[in-house]
């Protein structure tokens, strides 16, 4: 596996200062998006100030911003806590974006199948900046006590299914994202950096990523990322669950197998076999 970083890329911030040069981006509507984004799942409602700290913009500038989003109906401000919430022309945006998605569809089945097997949670997710959204998850009986769900976020360079997107991407676009992680926190970086690489290293061998305790120390998983066509970046299904009920070794001798084969599948079912 080559180098994760090139000593040449030039860093996203100057990428970013060309876009906002070019005549054709509207700064307004980028901000617009960004301040929507920085809605978590679990956030009940943000106030001016906490939107502010997650945007890095002037306070005033997210006045303005969530002000106009009330107007159109993509947040709702909530008087008796002084604070926004999603609206619903958000969820018109985002069950019509689900909507059209055909790997989730073809997916689920496979997914629950799977889910059964291995007494765990198989979930199907793709890249939001740094992090993988849920975009359909199956789970077990037995883990039910799981709290992630569809809309749930995990970060991009500790999880099984962040890596094995990384490991899926052309080797460019891989760069580029390693350089945001990067500058995101540079005191972990190193540690972030050779956890990273192991899992590059694995995936050739082994046509998948792992996380055992990597995320979270009391959770196991491996993934697999491929491409599902039509232009579509990468998606990423993974398997996962408690440590204690989902072991390294029966992750990798038992599920590994069923998990290849799932996505396989998925690309006959999509026309997709390269």
């Amino acid at each position: 596996m080559q180098n994760l970083i090139k000593p040449d890329q030039k860093s996203p911030s100057a990428a970013s200062t060309q876009a906002k040069e070019d005549r054709h981006f509207v700064t307004a509507l980028a901000r617009g998006l960004e301040l929507l984004a920085c809605f978590r799942s679990g956030d009940k409602a943000l106030g001016n100030q906490e939107l502010a700290e997650r945007c890095k913009l002037p306070k005033s500038t997210v006045s303005r911003l969530t002000y106009t989003l009330t107007k159109t109906g993509h947040l709702d401000y909530v008087a008796s806590m002084g604070k926004y919430r999603l609206g619903s022309a958000t969820l018109a945006l985002g069950s019509a974006m689900l909507a059209r998605l055909d790997v989730r569809q073809l997916a689920r089945p496979l997914m629950q199948e799977l889910a059964d097997f291995s007494q765990g949670m198989v979930s199907l997710g793709m890249r939001d900046r740094l992090s993988m959204i849920y975009v359909e998850n199956c789970r077990s009986q037995t883990a039910l006590t799981l709290s992630l769900d569809i809309g749930s976020r995990i970060p991009l360079a500790s999880t099984a299914m962040g890596r094995a997107y990384l490991a899926a991407v052309k080797a460019d676009e891989r760069h580029e994202i390693l350089e945001l992680i990067r500058q995101a926190d540079e005191v972990q970086w190193s540690a972030v950096q050779e956890g990273i690489q192991q899992s590059l290293d694995e995936y050739d061998q082994l046509t998948c990523c792992t996380s055992f305790g990597s995320w979270q120390k009391d959770v196991n998983a491996i993934a697999v990322a491929f491409y599902p066509g039509n232009g579509m970046a990468p998606v990423s299904i993974n398997c996962g669950g408690p440590a204690f009920s989902l072991s390294p070794d029966f992750l990798l001798n038992e599920v590994r197998p069923r998990l290849l084969e799932l996505v396989q599948r998925l690309r006959i079912a999509l026309g997709n076999t390269s």
